[in-house]
């Protein structure tokens, strides 16, 4: 089965560096098939069998042990990032790919931490949560957005990565093309 595993928070700065072949070199020789990268911030798509949360919870333990670095992941199956990308709830306004963020979450958050998170959005900033995933529309960019702090923080008691809506749809093509 296809999946895509994205590493939270790393190679964004000078701390939490994994240059990506040698990631994939040691997936591979961990027994994943069809390992492939997108760009350098933890994004990755393979064949496992193994179920999305345990495979999420087997490659921050595997992180730990070749790289020495503590890395939270999300995991999702091919089907699971299919349903994100066509739910899209957002697209009547998300204009600029780059600006538009898709929230990927270990668990469902508590509708009180989004409803904070909302409480500090920009008049013209939007968020949509559905489920596990929390999409977010930054018009202006997430550099100064409050809502980004929130989202990126610790603020919704579960773990998350964010990933723009062009990394998105190019992680499902990724995907689709294994």
């Amino acid at each position: 089965m296809r999946q895509v595993v994205l590493l939270r928070g790393i190679n964004i700065g000078p701390r939490n560096r994994i240059a990506m072949p040698a990631l994939r070199k040691e997936l591979a020789a961990a027994g994943f098939e069809g390992v492939s990268t997108y760009l350098q911030s933890g994004n990755i798509v393979l064949s496992s069998d193994t179920p999305p949360d345990e495979l999420a919870r087997d490659f921050g333990k595997l992180v730990s042990e070749v790289f020495g670095l503590q890395i939270a992941a999300v995991a999702r199956t091919r089907d699971e990032l299919a349903a994100v990308v066509q739910r899209n709830p957002l697209a009547d306004v998300a204009v600029n790919p780059k600006r538009y963020q898709v929230s990927f979450l270990s668990a469902e958050p508590d509708p009180d931490a989004v409803r904070a998170c909302e409480a500090v959005a920009a008049p013209q900033e939007r968020l949509v949560a559905v489920g596990r995933e929390l999409y977010a529309w930054h018009p202006d960019g997430v550099g100064r957005s409050r809502l980004w702090s929130k989202l990126a923080g610790p603020a919704l008691g579960v773990t998350a990565t964010a990933r723009n809506w062009s990394t998105v749809t190019a992680l499902l093509a990724m995907a689709d093309s294994g």
